[in-house]
């Protein structure tokens, strides 16, 4: 074979691999309900079936969008289309089993308090180390565990 075409065949095959790297690198997306009573259809228009009824600041995870609607999963894995107009920028997460909120992103500082699996918290930061400081609806803020929720 000659060297320039052997050259050129490395160089694609060398960036069809990147390609296929970079996609599966990307980050994934969540978002939240807006409102208590959003409906959750099985196609991306008004007439579809509707799949869910879901309270206000659940999380889903956004896998596309299509004109006005998002493409989302939900926490068991379930795939639905919801209107982007009911989607919060505001995040929430779900616990995801009976978990302790500490004061300090650290397992040896207090607790502030422990929360029964399927709690909404509302995401403050991420803080990158595995913890995620978070907030209760009663306005108390710790920090918990990255693994303990479903959401970030």
């Amino acid at each position: 074979m000659n060297k320039p075409l052997t050259k050129q065949l490395l160089r694609v095959s060398v960036l069809s691999l990147l390609a296929v790297l970079a996609s599966g690198a990307q980050a994934l997306e969540y978002r939240s309900t807006a409102r208590h009573g959003v409906i959750l259809f099985d196609a991306p228009q008004e007439t579809a079936t509707k799949r869910f009824v879901l309270s206000a600041n659940m999380p889903l995870e956004v896998l596309s969008e299509q004109n006005d609607w998002l493409r989302i999963r939900d926490r068991d894995g379930t795939l639905s289309w919801i209107k982007k107009a009911d989607v919060s920028p505001r995040r929430f997460v779900q616990l995801s089993r009976s978990s302790k909120i500490y004061q300090a992103a650290n397992n040896k500082s207090s607790v502030m308090y422990s929360a029964e699996r399927n709690v909404l918290l509302e995401l403050q930061e991420n803080t990158g180390a595995g913890w995620l400081k978070v907030q209760h609806k009663d306005g108390v803020s710790g920090y918990i565990r990255i693994e303990d929720v479903w959401g970030a």
